[in-house]
């Protein structure tokens, strides 16, 4: 019979791959929403971050996404031309740029394609009761912060 403590390791290394795979069918995902919007990857990202914060300037979306202000300026460029942003002047300081996500193209454009995917996952929510979708979020809410901690480490560890 397993001890107590092979079994949550068991269980531990379990969730450690689930996890490596749900992150690569993730990423494997957005890359096909990315590819039918004629976006990369990285564009498809920074017009959701967008879409989830607003506007921002430039330079605070670099430093959310870990990328060069160079860098940005052409994921700007490109969201700019398939029509998801627009560049706006900072009333309060003309030296910075404000990127204003355009919601109303971004929803007819990107919700649809995940029409699909959201019908599905509320098919699987319905698998689960209330107090078990409770700790999946918490689960869930918990592991994006560890994400974006270390996400930082490893920026910070190359600079």
């Amino acid at each position: 019979m397993p001890s107590e403590q092979s079994k949550h390791t068991e269980l531990a290394d379990a969730l450690n791959w689930a996890g490596r795979e749900l992150s690569a069918a993730t990423v494997l995902f957005h890359t096909a929403i990315a590819e039918r919007l004629g976006l990369n990857t990285t564009d498809h990202k920074c017009a959701d971050i967008l879409a989830q914060t607003g506007a921002i300037t430039a330079g605070e979306l670099a430093e959310r996404t870990g990328l060069t202000t160079g860098a940005i300026t052409g994921v700007v460029d490109r969201l700019e031309k398939a029509g998801f942003v627009r560049r706006e002047r900072d009333p309060s300081d003309r030296r910075q740029v404000i990127i204003q996500p355009i919601q109303e193209e971004m929803e007819r454009q990107i919700a649809p394609l995940f029409g699909s995917m959201g019908q599905a996952m509320v098919e699987l929510y319905s698998n689960y009761s209330e107090q078990e979708l409770a700790l999946i979020l918490d689960f869930m809410n918990k592991s994006t912060k560890v994400l974006q901690e270390e996400a930082i480490k490893l920026r910070e560890e190359i600079h």
